[in-house]
């Protein structure tokens, strides 16, 4: 298994930005750690500091203008949850999550145990690791399911510059305008 360098606060910031990005815009979700880091006057985020912030104090600072989500105080509950379960489960290191699956099944039951994270989301996490970090443990595209395919436009997976970020808008479109049809 390979995986590209990164800087520490980039391989935090994957879950924390996976975490957020609901019921808001992809941009948004992404840019939620960093505004998050800045608000606290740190260049970097610790799992430990944030699983132990006080929890009203943690929401003031999601909810300040602009919010970190459409629903902070909701946003700062599974945030905390997710460091606190980061700290207890792999000592705060993120990249631990990852760093020795040694098969997409593995990885994908440990991405899928993260507070917050159900089937999908783990499997946008693990196609995002194989896809743009090279975390590629046996089996990883299998887990991964639809995510995993080759060239597909389907996720933040996908998406390494304007023309697939808008592939991608156009292809979760379509699927929800097919959604919307079925019913």
């Amino acid at each position: 298994m390979s995986f590209r360098s990164a800087p520490s606060c980039e391989t935090f910031f994957i879950p924390l930005s996976l975490c957020c990005d609901q019921q808001i815009p992809m941009e948004w979700a992404f840019t939620g750690p960093l505004t998050i880091a800045r608000r606290l006057g740190a260049e970097d985020l610790d799992a430990h500091e944030i699983a132990a912030f006080d929890p009203e104090r943690f929401a003031a600072l999601l909810s300040e203008k602009p919010a970190v989500h459409r629903y902070p105080g909701s946003m700062a509950k599974r945030v905390q949850q997710l460091c606190a379960y980061l700290v207890e489960h792999y000592g705060g290191d993120a990249e631990a999550v990852w760093r020795d699956a040694d098969t997409g099944k593995e990885l994908l039951r440990r991405l899928n145990a993260l507070p917050g994270f159900g089937k999908q989301k783990a499997q946008i996490f693990l196609a995002l690791l194989g896809k743009q970090y090279g975390v590629r443990p046996e089996g990883w595209r299998e887990a991964a399911g639809e995510y995993g395919e080759e060239d597909s436009r389907r996720s933040v997976a996908d998406i390494t510059g304007p023309e697939s970020l808008a592939e991608v808008r156009a292809f979760k479109q379509a699927r929800k305008a097919a959604a919307k049809a079925d019913r």
